[in-house]
């Protein structure tokens, strides 16, 4: 047993040597080059850095620096000669940056910085995420500047550093220059135009779009007569949620809106400020329908089949609830077309909601029981709980600074930790069993006062106990807002 444990142990070793002999044959078999770039526009003859020149001084360098870094002298040389340094549009560095990338370069070697790029972001681009991202080593002659030694990289770290200044600075000049068109009238340009205008790019200005001016007349039409923004919708074809922001647009007033600031513009206005306002009222009167409920339940009711909400309607005589599954003007709020749960009389709902609620106003043990409220207030002794917790758990962090029992210690730390959640826990029940008791003193005898009550203090206290009612059918599920425990 032993004699086939070492002849195992053998054959793994030697299997193992073998792999490591066969990644150095591939290593080496790979050898990366020393790039030599050199460049040259008629700029640059003018300075007298000539391709012959720079290759020739470049070579006796690359020799150098191989023979301190023990590597092999084996350098191609990339050229671009009568190429401007101000963009990256140059067929050898297009070359030299894909063999960056497909791992081919050990070191990059110009003889000056600006024969790479005049182009500061083009430099840090080249620099940061050509070479450094893939190990490539750069050197630049004239400025000594080495990525091989820790100076040359904390010389790039700096560089990085001041050109994040400058890309900060333009931004900070790009507001400035922005905010000055907007306070002389001139649209900010870029993105999209307002919907009735084009942006004129020799002027700068907005110029009104004849055929979408037609268009925005009519929704503007329409809806100073009352029409709603899906009616609009189906008039124009466009979505309602874009139709609304088309018409609030103050653009069309003839202004320009930046930064929460509104200026003057030196385009032609679209509709008039008496119009404007007119839609402005309109709009604000939506908004506060919307969010005042006409239905007793309105927005508390729920499908079990689908879970869309349910809507109140008008039927003939009768008030009806049913899914917005079943109502196509809203395509937003379906959520399956093929729901069929059950069409109900809202009475039906309303008065299983009301006889439940009227029943625990009477009676304050049937309140106690639906939310599991127990009578005994235990927060004066849970709270002398967390202390104790709370003090041993700063006892054992001082120990543990001291370096005793340093596991042992965390783990009790980790124990109370978990202890003093769980108080936290039960102290928050409490409150909210409070917060309930406070609920049932507001809604004792309810039942004798309902009658006499606002709709909107029926709805305050529909809002304060009433989280939601399911409908299965013709079975109801009421879901309180106070929590069980």
């Amino acid at each position: 047993m032993l004699l086939c444990s070492y002849k195992f142990f053998y054959k793994k070793c030697f299997y193992k040597r073998r792999r490591k002999n066969i990644i150095k044959k591939i290593k080496a078999e790979v050898k990366k080059i020393q790039a030599i770039y050199v460049r040259v526009s008629t700029e640059g003859q003018v300075e007298k850095y000539s391709i012959p020149a720079q290759i020739e001084g470049l070579k006796a360098h690359v020799k150098s620096c191989c023979i301190k870094r023990d590597i092999d002298y084996n350098y191609k040389i990339y050229k671009d000669p009568g190429y401007s340094g101000a963009s990256l549009d140059r067929p050898a560095i297009k070359q030299l940056i894909q063999d960056c990338l497909d791992g081919k370069i050990d070191t990059v070697y110009v003889y000056k910085l600006d024969r790479l790029s005049r182009n500061q972001r083009d430099t840090l681009y080249l620099l940061e995420d050509v070479f450094d991202n893939n190990n490539v080593q750069f050197i630049s002659y004239m400025e000594n500047f080495d990525t091989t030694y820790p100076a040359g990289k904390a010389m790039l770290s700096i560089i990085s550093i001041f050109a994040q200044l400058e890309r900060e600075t333009i931004m900070e000049r790009t507001r400035l220059g922005l905010r000055k068109r907007a306070e002389d009238g001139y649209w900010r340009g870029g993105g999209k135009a307002p919907f009735a205008y084009d942006y004129n790019r020799e002027t700068g200005m907005l110029e009104i779009n004849p055929e979408r001016k037609v268009i925005f007349d009519l929704m503007k039409t329409l809806r100073l007569q009352g029409y709603s923004y899906p009616e609009l919708s189906k008039v124009t074809g466009y979505d309602e949620s874009w139709i609304q922001g088309i018409l609030s647009a103050k653009t069309n007033l003839g202004k320009i809106p930046y930064k929460g600031e509104l200026y003057d513009g030196r385009h032609e206005a679209i509709i008039s400020e008496e119009e404007y306002e007119r839609l402005q009222e309109i709009e604000r009167q939506r908004s506060k329908n919307q969010h005042a409920s006409h239905y007793l339940l309105s927005g508390k009711i729920y499908c079990a089949k689908c879970g869309a909400k349910y809507r109140y309607q008008k039927w003939g005589q009768r008030i009806i609830c049913y899914c917005y599954s079943q109502q196509k003007s809203k395509p937003k709020l379906i959520k399956d077309p093929n729901c069929d749960n059950l069409r109900l009389d809202s009475f039906e709902i309303e008065d299983s909601f009301l006889e439940q609620l009227f029943a625990m106003s009477l009676n304050e043990e049937l309140f106690r029981e639906t939310f599991n409220l127990s009578k005994i207030n235990l927060e004066d002794e849970l709270n002398e709980r967390l202390n104790k917790v709370v003090k041993r758990i700063e006892n054992l962090i001082q120990a543990l600074s001291l370096d005793i029992a340093d596991e042992e210690i965390k783990k009790e730390i980790a124990k109370l930790k978990s202890e003093k959640s769980d108080i936290l826990e039960q102290i928050e029940d409490i409150k909210k069993k409070e917060r309930a008791t406070k609920t049932y003193n507001q809604i004792k005898n309810l039942e004798s006062v309902w009658k006499d009550m606002e709709f909107k203090e029926k709805r305050n206290v529909i809002e304060s106990l009433l989280d939601k009612i399911i409908v299965d059918g013709k079975t109801l599920k009421i879901y309180w807002n106070v929590s069980e425990s």
